[in-house]
Formats: structure tokens, sequence, C-alpha cells
């Protein structure tokens, strides 16, 4: 036998080592790959992972899971409650998922032993949220086809259980819209709902009570389709929190409030989305009110390099963070002030646990940048609060709070308490909370959208926002709410003109994790609306927009006088404007002044102040008074938006459009409403409204 010269044993050895090495990756040696580094900053980060749903509750062991449809994130909150409950109260297996990352064509393959919960929001006039449109688009359509029946098969999902609840908005037409098709849908489809489906309604305010009301008697029935036995709750964290005492907040990975990957090194990338701000110069920035105690803002912000592009009309999202005050209150009620700085390593108990924000990161960072820590207090994360109360006596108020609707209103609701004002009112520190349960109870600080109030035409490379800073003082409480964004941007505002102080003493982190927002930026992505211009610029509109409602307005305007200042052909265009005082926030007064000369008469504006008189005057009112004029156009095939508060002013526009038209036509009342629903149905009247 030869024997092995040294090249043959170095070979040997490679060899051997690289054995080694493949049957233990994973165990001694890998790194763990981070969730938020530059896949998902690309908005891909669901690439590789299994789009079945079947195969990821069969590998995690789930028996139920919670589907969310969700634009703000509070039908995603609703769904991790829900899940949470299931699990504590009834043993459930339950996971949720986010419906824009699974495949739906193999929903007849769920067995009869599992439950679907779905929770779906409608968005705007009757629209699925961005995450479900697909699966709104697969489940209503005419030929619904899956992987093993459909066609001949009428009724494939015979196998389905499932529970609904909806998130819907009664100001709008098309109330909770989503909801209902989609349970209409699986029905017909043969699937099996288990009691009523729930329909939570933002526009009342009423959207936890009716969720509250709903569970109870779902789970009833849920209990006693699936022979479940309740049992007493315990709370059961799904995040692991761990403390690194050998880390320090300076170390270059250590997250302080970096969305992702790219972000933390310094590399941000596009694709700008939902997943993955621009960090945006503001190119400009100005009061527009003369009243010395309100503010409202005018801001043009810089996306040229971004890759970013908008229409008119579209909305821009500007991404937030908590005021200095709320985050010290938060810390504070919960004992971590002197650990704010603490490095935490957070990560899912479950293979479906997703954490929401990268880890390793700080408690600060954590509570500014990534929680919802200013939304009012819900009732049932008051009662899962009770359980670390520090005696008994504190246990039981907490109990009876949590539990009694009135106890709850006249206590918290009234006085609109975020949970740490509401906690503040024990006068004691609440260490015994794990950090966890706010991890999975607090929604993800969401982007704020705002309509877009400049045109694409006119300035393709800046986007203007136009925003009323929000300061009021809640009926019967002891302190002022203040608008979480709106404030951020007026702190932005004054840091661009030197001025002294911060917004309201709200001492935001104006310049970002790690000074890199300095200059100054804001993070920002844009979101394309259906709220547009008639595609012939020659067609008559009509815009009812009282106070920041005419934003997108200030943008139609705009782009219209460029056209014609090109020499280009407009229509008709006819504002109804409405503010408070003249003198005192009629905002964009010069430069509408300046369009009606560049469009040679085609722009009308028509204002209502509502308290320069003892009478107040609405634009609703003026609207009534013009009515023959607006019928004309109507006639002419004039376009209709609306842009403003929903519950009020939307609505009575919206009744007496549908009287004035019964009354210029000699027609009945009923008439002129159905004049009006056919208008909404061919996209002649439009709405871009809030709550």
């Amino acid at each position: 036998m030869a024997q092995l010269d040294t090249l043959d044993i170095i070979v040997l050895v490679v060899l051997l080592l690289g054995t080694v090495a493949y049957f233990t990756k994973g165990t001694y040696w890998a790194v763990q790959k981070d969730p938020y580094a530059s896949s998902f900053a690309n908005g891909s980060a669901k690439t590789g992972k299994s789009r079945n749903i079947i195969e990821k509750m069969e590998e995690s062991g789930k028996n139920c899971v919670v589907f969310y449809g969700s634009q703000t994130g509070t039908a995603e909150d609703y769904a991790s409650r829900l899940a949470k409950e299931g699990s504590s109260r009834f043993g459930l297996k339950t996971m949720t998922a986010d419906l824009e990352d699974y495949d739906y064509d193999n929903l007849d393959k769920f067995s009869n032993d599992r439950l679907a919960i779905f929770v779906l929001a409608t968005y705007g006039e009757g629209e699925p949220t961005d995450n479900a449109v697909e699966f709104y688009e697969f489940i209503n359509g005419d030929d619904v086809s899956f992987n093993d029946k459909g066609g001949a098969d009428s009724s494939p999902l015979a196998d389905l259980q499932y529970v609904a609840f909806g998130l819907g908005n009664n100001t709008y037409e098309h109330y909770n819209l989503m909801v209902r098709n989609t349970t209409k849908s699986l029905d017909r489809l043969g699937a099996k709902r288990i009691g009523d489906a729930g329909e939570g309604d933002d526009g009342a305010g009423t959207m936890e009570e009716d969720y509250l009301a709903w569970k109870e008697p779902m789970w009833a029935a849920v209990a006693d389709a699936m022979n479940l036995e309740e049992r007493e709750a315990v709370y059961e964290p799904s995040y692991e929190v761990t403390e690194k005492e050998d880390m320090s907040a300076e170390e270059d990975h250590v997250y302080l409030g970096e969305p992702n990957k790219n972000h933390l090194e310094g590399t941000m990338k596009g694709p700008f989305n939902a997943n993955n701000p621009f960090i945006a110069p503001i190119a400009e920035s100005r009061e527009i009110f003369s009243d010395k105690q309100r503010n409202c803002l005018h801001m043009e912000i810089d996306i040229e390099g971004s890759k970013l592009s908008y229409n008119t009309g579209d909305h821009i999202a500007i991404w937030p963070n908590n005021s200095g005050q709320e985050v010290d209150r938060f810390l504070g009620v919960l004992g971590l002030k002197d650990k704010r700085h603490t490095v935490i390593a957070v990560k899912g108990l479950d293979a479906t646990s997703k954490v929401p924000f990268p880890s390793p990161t700080t408690y600060d960072a954590v509570v500014r940048y990534h929680m919802e820590i200013c939304a009012p207090v819900s009732r049932q994360f008051v009662a899962s609060l009770a359980q670390f109360s520090p005696n008994d006596e504190v246990k039981n108020e907490m109990t009876k709070i949590g539990n009694e609707k009135e106890v709850f209103s006249e206590k918290v609701s009234s006085h609109n308490y975020n949970i740490a004002q509401f906690l503040e009112t024990f006068k004691i520190t609440w260490d015994k909370i794990p950090f966890a349960i706010f991890i999975e109870a607090l929604n993800k600080i969401q982007p704020r959208y705002y309509s877009i109030s400049s045109s694409s035409l006119a300035q393709k490379q800046k986007i203007a926002i136009t925003a009323v800073v929000v300061s009021d003082q809640v009926d019967g409480a002891q302190h002022v709410v203040k608008g979480v964004t709106t404030n951020y941007l007026l702190a932005l505002k004054n840091k661009q003109h030197g001025e002294a102080g911060d917004a309201h003493g709200l001492d935001y982190a104006i310049t970002g994790p790690r000074n890199k927002y300095d200059g100054v930026h804001v993070p920002v992505h844009v979101r394309h609306s259906n709220f547009k211009l008639p595609s012939d610029p020659t067609k008559p509109i009509i815009m009812v927009g009282p106070g920041t409602g005419v934003a997108p307005f200030r943008g139609f305007i705009q782009e219209r006088a460029q056209l014609a200042r090109n020499g280009d052909t407009v229509g008709k265009m006819v504002l109804f404007y409405g503010c408070r005082k003249e003198k005192e926030d009629y905002i964009y007064r010069e430069e509408f002044e300046q369009w009606q000369k560049d469009m040679n008469g085609q722009l009308e504006i028509i204002t209502a102040f509502s308290r320069d008189q003892k009478e107040k005057v609405y634009v609703q009112h003026r609207l009534k008074e013009h009515g023959k004029m607006v019928n004309k156009l109507l006639e002419e095939k004039a376009y209709f938006y609306v842009c403003g508060d929903a519950a009020n002013m939307a609505r009575e526009v919206n009744q007496v459009l549908g009287q004035l038209i019964a009354d210029e036509r000699g027609v009945d009342k009923s008439k002129g409403e159905e004049v009006v629903k056919g208008m909404r149905g061919a996209n002649q009247y439009q709405e871009d409204v809030w709550s």
C-alpha cells in the first residue's frame, strides 16, 4: 500500500472538515439570518417562504389560523388578539397570517378539525385593503378554481369551518363590504360559517365595543362546534425578551429605530414602500394659518433620486415617531427609565410569531419608533393587565374597569387615555408587567397618510402636504390630546426655521436614529389613490373641500392652471371652500387668486366662513344656495369631488346634492338620490374622506 504524501493528507483533512461543517451547520457555527436584512428593505421579505397555508399549519402543529386584511394595523391587532385568546382560553393552536403571504387555491384542503378566522377591514369606498386585494379578487371571482376541486364541484370548501369579523365605517356607502362579500362567497362555495359575522363601526366610534360584543357569542359557538372546553386564561408570552448586559447600544449592529438592515448600515435602497421608507429632505415648510392659537403646515418634500413617483390625487405616507414626553411616560410607569438604553434581543417563541421590529435593539428604540403607545387604550387590554397588579385592591379595580363597559367609559375612554396615561392614574410603578405583552398588544406604529396637495405635472419631484396640527382638549380630561404625526411635522418645521423650542414641548427625536434624518429629513413612501381628475381636462369639475380637505384640490387646480399656461383648453372648475374665519385660516388664498388669472375665469371659488357671522355657514349651505349652477354642470357631465370629514360634512353634502338635483329637475327626493348613487357607480362622484 502506497504511503500518503503531504498533499493527500491536506486533501483528506479538508474533505473531513467540510463534511463535519455540512452536517453541523446551523448548530455550532451558523449566524442567524437577519429577517430585516436587505430583502425586507426591498419589499421581498416573503421570497423563499412557503405560500402554502396547509403545509405551514401542519409543520407548526396549528389547528387555527387568523387571516387579516389590514390597512392601518387595526385589523392585524384584532387578529392577534383573537389568536391569543383562542390559545389561552380554549387551547387552540393558533397563528396569524397576512393575507398577502399565502395562496388560496388550496383552501379546499382545509380539514374540518381546523378553524379559519377572517378579520377584514374595508378600505375607502368598499375596497379591500392593499394586502387583501389578491385574496378578495380570487374568492369573489366568477369562476373560483381550487387545486383539487372547483368547476363542477359546487361545494369545494365543504370542510372549511370559519369565523369572520369586519372593520368598517358607516359614513361610507359601502359599509363593511369586504367582510359581507367575502362571507357571501365563502358560503356560496360550501364553507361552514360558525356564528354571525361581526361588524365593527369606526364611523360611530364603537369599533372596540362592537368587537367585544361579537367575540363572546362567537367563542361560545366555536367551542360548541369544535367540542372545546374553556379554561382559565393564563398569560403565555409569544415573544422572549432578553436583556443583553454584555452589549452596548453604541454597537453598530444594534438597531436604534432603523426599519431594516439597509437603513442600519446607511445604504438606503429602493424600492421605497410600506416596508421601506425613503428618508426625504424637506425642501420647504411654512405656517399658513394667521391664527396664533392653531397651526397649519404646508410642506414640500423632495423625492428626487428616490425613483418614487406620484400622480395628482395620490397620498403620501409620513412615518412618525413618538414624542419624548410620551416615551418617558411609558418607560417611567413600567419602571424602565433607567434601562431605556439597555440592549434587548426579541424572538418569537413560536415559528409563526413574527417579531414586528428588528433586533437586537433597546427599550427606548422599540417604544419610540415601533409601538403605537399614544393610541387610546382598549378595555380588553386593561382586563388582561389586571393579573400583573401589585396587590389585590388594584387587581379588583383593574378587573372591574376591564369587564364593565360603563366603568371603563367613565374612568378611561371619556379621558381618551393612552395606556401609560391610564396606568399613571394608579400612582404606582407597574414593574411586574412583562414587556412582551406590550409587543403583542400594542399596534406597530403606522405611517399616516395625507392627501398630496400638489400636481405631479407642475412639480414632479416635490410632494406638497397640508396638515393641521392636532392639539385638542378632551372634555373632562386633565390632558390635551396631541396628534403624534402632526406635532412631529411641526417640530421639523420649527427646526428648519431655527425657531426656539419643540412642538408643544413634546421633544421629538427629529434627527432620527443615530442622527440619520438630520438636515431636515422625514421618512416617507407614496400610496396611489383612485381619487383622480378626469382624463379629459376639458371636463368640468365641482370640488367640496373645507379646511385641509382642500389639499387634493390645490393639486387639481395647480394642474389645470399649468395646462392653461401651456396653452391647453381646460374645463370649468368650481371649488366650495370653507374655514372658520376669513382672516385667520383661509389657506392658499393668494395662490388661488393667481391661478384664477392663469385660467382666464375657468376657476370659481365659493367660500363659507363659519364663524364670521352669527349664524354658522358651511360648504353644504353654499352648495344648496348654488343649486342651479351645480345641477347645470352635472348635466354637462361634471365630476363631483368631496374631501374632508366623513361623519358630518361629507354625509350632509351627499344629502344636499341629492335634494338639489331633485329640486332643480322637478323629481322626488328618491330620484335625486338615485342620480347621486349612479354618479358614484360611474366614478363621477369621488370621495377622499376620513373620520
